[in-house]
């Protein structure tokens, strides 16, 4: 007998997770099912990220991620303050170290005025050393509103808020939904562990987003291709040489922000991501190899095409992947003093691109629907600290699409 549900969420990631507190803020009478395949909500995107609330500065105005991105994150302060989650607005310095970097750093900063970002400066290289001592660089901009959160606890704060608000919406762990039958009105959704039937059903399945899409009947040309990022940490003889975040000006030929230097909410100094293409979609370790993941992106044209359009950077990103100290040597443009004795290798992450055919990456956020479910299909960074944001945009279009009337 299959247990009834009104809406179902496939996905217990932080978009997932903030869908859930959001359809349950807005619609307290509705009972929502939250399935997660892991046996911990978080743990794959969201667990593995940097912890950084992003401010919103590098995005195009008027593209969702920049309009979700500023909503969000002032949104995720005011949860993280209410609810005793872990956070520190500490602000962050985008330095630049080479003269061609200026005329992209103005770039940013036009567009971090144009999406509103408050507490938003140009600074000298002088004021730059002022905010971290160790940074060297030609100047750069300080942005005050950015900062580090427990993006894991954030996500379990917000399952438990909707939780206690409707006693008969459940988070199931473990369970991984694996087939979605329409039936009638509603959708018969099988588990590894049991079967739930729903009316409408949200998917959030991040690395996993097209494959959920194409169980679920959705015509989907791109593919999800995973890009590990390793990271390095500051040993204890080194941390003081970082106080906040330092980010370098980013290349804007390379889809990620490049390396950088995190405070993190357990006083740790993270250093990085590289990027590198990952042979298992979940996973984390520089050998992890999964043979369903490799054949599907390497035999989809899009990964080869996103291959050839960034030979160079992907050439450099392997080597500082096995090498310690090219890897030191990216760090070093930002703050030179550092010795190989200052770093360690640290964990990993994962993140998903949703690769088009001509291998462009489907950068801004995209969210789908079908007559009876909502697909977030591609939501990469920052979309953590726009997961509220999200979340609110997914519910109001189950409400207009599903529930009026």
């Amino acid at each position: 007998m299959e247990r009834v549900f009104d809406i179902i969420v496939v996905g217990g990631g932080i978009v997932g997770a903030a869908t859930l507190y959001k359809l349950q803020e807005r619609n307290p009478n509705l009972s929502i099912l939250l399935l997660e395949k892991e046996n911990a909500l978080a743990n794959h995107q969201t667990g593995n990220n940097s912890g950084v609330i992003h401010s919103g500065i590098y995005y195009n105005p008027g593209s969702n991620k920049a309009i979700n991105c500023v909503k969000g994150r002032r949104e995720l302060v005011k949860f993280a303050q209410e609810y005793n989650v872990r956070h520190d607005v500490c602000g962050k310095i985008i330095a630049a170290t080479d003269e061609k970097e200026l005329p992209h750093l103005e770039k940013i900063m036009r567009h971090g005025k144009e999406n509103d970002i408050e507490d938003m400066v140009r600074v000298t290289a002088e004021e730059v050393k002022e905010i971290e001592p160790f940074c060297e660089s030609i100047g750069g901009i300080h942005v005050g509103c950015t900062g580090i959160i427990d993006f894991r606890g954030a996500t379990e704060k917000m399952a438990e808020v909707a939780k206690a608000k409707q006693a008969k919406t459940e988070v199931k762990l473990g369970e991984e939904a694996t087939s979605f039958e329409r039936v009638g009105d509603e959708t018969i959704v099988k588990t590894n562990k049991d079967t739930y039937r729903a009316k409408y059903l949200v998917f959030c399945g991040g690395l996993q987003a097209d494959r959920l899409a194409k169980k679920d009947g959705v015509k989907l040309k791109e593919k999800i291709v995973g890009f590990r990022g390793d990271y390095y940490e500051l040993t204890e003889q080194a941390k003081h040489k970082v106080r906040h975040l330092i980010y370098p000006v980013p290349n804007p030929d390379f889809p990620f922000l490049g390396v950088h230097f995190t405070r993190m909410v357990n006083g740790d100094i993270e250093c990085g991501p590289n990027a590198v293409f990952t042979f298992k979609r979940e996973g984390y370790g520089k050998t992890d190899f999964d043979l369903n993941d490799t054949v599907d992106a390497l035999t989809y044209g899009g990964t080869w095409r996103l291959f050839m359009n960034n030979v160079r950077f992907g050439i450099d990103e392997y080597r500082r992947a096995f090498s310690k100290k090219l890897f030191l040597q990216t760090l070093q443009r930002l703050i030179p003093s550092l010795t190989m004795d200052d770093i360690e290798p640290g964990r990993a992450g994962v993140r998903a691109l949703l690769l088009r055919q001509d291998g462009d990456t489907r950068d801004d956020f995209r969210i789908e629907y079908t007559d009876h479910s909502i697909h977030v299909l591609n939501a990469p960074s920052p979309a953590a600290t726009a997961s509220l944001a999200i979340g609110e945009q997914v519910a109001e279009m189950v409400e207009a699409r599903f529930l009026q009337g």
